[in-house]
């Protein structure tokens, strides 16, 4: 079954005033939200490398306030435990049993604040749960509920003493991207109204928690040409074989790539994917699932080029009659 123009239009209705509610907290940063919410929509995550101080918590809580979910918080340190993240069982003497106290893991929204500040064993607890949408404690299962998505943050300056995520745990997240510094117009204004410490709880409400599954599950039903499906496949197969990368884009990478294809398409009001969604995405959902070469990043490539010239050098699908 496919999206209807009408389901497809209220969607890109509802997304668009989710877009407007978050930026009450966050500034002259659409495209950033906007990838926030496809993240969500598409049942991912999201890895956020930026510099301390420019909104990466606000945007946490801004979006939790707006599916009317919980955010939680969680500053990675060296000596943070996997228990710190997942919760513990305690003994309660009252009823003679144990009893699990839940950890900060458990919200709508998690922000992971330095996540490679953290040991590789706690990182590897809150990528399991992140995978499997649940924990399990001393033989016990407990889902984390839904909605349910990890902001991950990197502090892209500080690497001493950091833990860096291995390329195998990266590509779990659905998307890597940073929100940046605003702009001047967006700077003076957010000097004008200094008195207000924290803008996200002023945030309301735009749709109600249990919408978050439906409008995923619209958009699992947005149509995909096979022609479109070849074009996402090429590009990954491209980026295994550049002579700049050592690790290109896995099957993995390909199903995240086709599943925010779906989101972004939808959020435009159609029902199916067209190539310039797939250009649209590239970066964000590809630019943590690539490796180069020492002697190529030494040789002036990164990351960004190397998508760019897949994109330029992989001829998009035409629309037929087009």
């Amino acid at each position: 079954m496919t999206a209807t123009p009408d389901q497809a239009r209220l969607f890109a209705q509802t997304f668009e005033q989710m877009v407007l509610n978050i930026s009450r907290a966050i500034s002259g940063k659409d495209h950033v939200i906007r990838l926030a919410l496809t993240c969500l929509l598409s049942d991912g995550h999201l890895l956020l490398e930026d510099y301390p101080g420019t909104g990466k918590t606000s945007l946490a809580k801004a979006l939790a306030n707006t599916v009317q979910g919980s955010s939680t918080r969680i500053q990675f340190t060296p000596d943070l435990l996997p228990s710190d993240v997942t919760g513990v069982q305690i003994y309660d003497q009252a009823q003679g049993r144990f009893r699990f106290h839940p950890g900060p893991i458990f919200g709508s929204i998690v922000l992971a604040d330095e996540i490679n500040r953290a040991s590789p064993k706690t990182q590897s607890a809150l990528l399991e749960v992140m995978e499997e949408g649940r924990i399990t404690v001393d033989g016990e299962t407990h889902p984390v509920g839904a909605p349910f998505m990890v902001i991950a943050t990197q502090n892209p300056i500080e690497q001493a003493g950091t833990y860096r995520l291995p390329e195998a745990q990266l590509d779990r997240f659905l998307m890597k991207t940073s929100i940046g510094y605003p702009d001047h117009n967006a700077t003076v204004a957010l000097l004008a109204d200094a008195a207000t410490r924290d803008r996200s709880v002023n945030v309301p409400p735009a749709i109600a928690a249990g919408a978050v599954a439906q409008l995923t599950a619209l958009a699992d039903q947005v149509h995909v040409d096979p022609a479109v499906l070849g074009y996402v496949s090429r590009i990954a197969e491209a980026s295994r074989t550049h002579p700049a990368v050592r690790l290109g884009v896995s099957v993995r990478g390909c199903l995240a790539y086709v599943r925010c294809a779906k989101t972004w398409a939808l959020a435009q009001g159609r029902g199916h994917v067209v190539p310039d969604d797939v250009q649209m995405l590239a970066h964000p959902v590809l630019g943590h699932r690539i490796l180069l070469h020492a002697e190529a990043q030494f040789d002036g490539a990164s990351v960004e080029k190397v998508i760019d010239s897949l994109l330029a050098d992989i001829e998009p699908p035409v629309r037929r009659g087009a």
